[in-house]
């Protein structure tokens, strides 16, 4: 009777602290997180929204996205994000790298073929194509581009909007993001506000 006793006081008191963890960490703890990042990183805390002068929010600034047709194609009047790696173009889904070593003959083919078709498609050397161009992230979701693969793109995304090349250039250098604390990092710029600019709509980041 007494050992009876003694168990279920036990399960009472591991009831307890089992309903009392989970209010507190399950509830307490992420609202409080939740309100510290609203006050502190309102945009952070949101997922970084991007969105159109309208307010219709068009994408996240942390996740890249795909600037093709319904055949998978690139459309010219856009500026391209870098190789995805994840599922079928950004799939947020599906985030990931190949995890193909640099010597791997299947990454070296790819390489090539990405050489071939954005030296194509751009109307440039193939050896003026910048390496953010032909090779895909970690997580195979990067927003960003580098200044140099963004300035490549500038004349064809000109021509095909029929907009003066030199005042796209101009675009493309004022979205230059810097360093972050100024020693992380490269200089990038975010593929979709670009192409929000570009297009005449802005964009803001809340």
């Amino acid at each position: 009777m007494g050992s009876t006793r003694v168990l279920i006081r036990h399960h009472g008191t591991a009831l307890r602290a089992f309903l009392v963890l989970t209010v507190v960490l399950g509830l307490v703890y992420p609202l409080a997180v939740t309100g510290v990042g609203r006050v502190l990183m309102p945009e952070r805390a949101d997922g970084s929204p991007v969105r159109a002068q309208d307010g219709t929010v068009v994408g996240s600034s942390l996740i890249g996205q795909s600037f093709t047709g319904a055949d998978g194609a690139p459309l010219p009047e856009w500026f391209q994000s870098r190789p995805s790696a994840a599922g079928d173009g950004h799939d947020a889904g599906a985030s990931g790298g190949s995890n193909l070593g640099p010597e791997n003959p299947d990454l070296v083919d790819t390489v090539e073929e990405r050489r071939a078709a954005v030296a194509e498609f751009e109307g440039v050397d193939p050896g003026s194509v910048p390496a953010d161009a032909l090779t895909a992230s970690g997580s195979g979701l990067d927003p960003h581009i580098s200044p140099a693969y963004a300035l490549l793109q500038a004349p064809r995304v000109a021509e095909a909007r029929g907009v003066p090349a030199a005042d796209v250039q101009d675009l493309v250098r004022r979205s230059i993001e810097p360093r972050d604390l100024g020693f992380l990092g490269e200089e990038r710029v975010n593929v979709l506000k670009l192409n929000l600019a570009v297009d005449g709509w802005g964009a803001e980041g809340r």
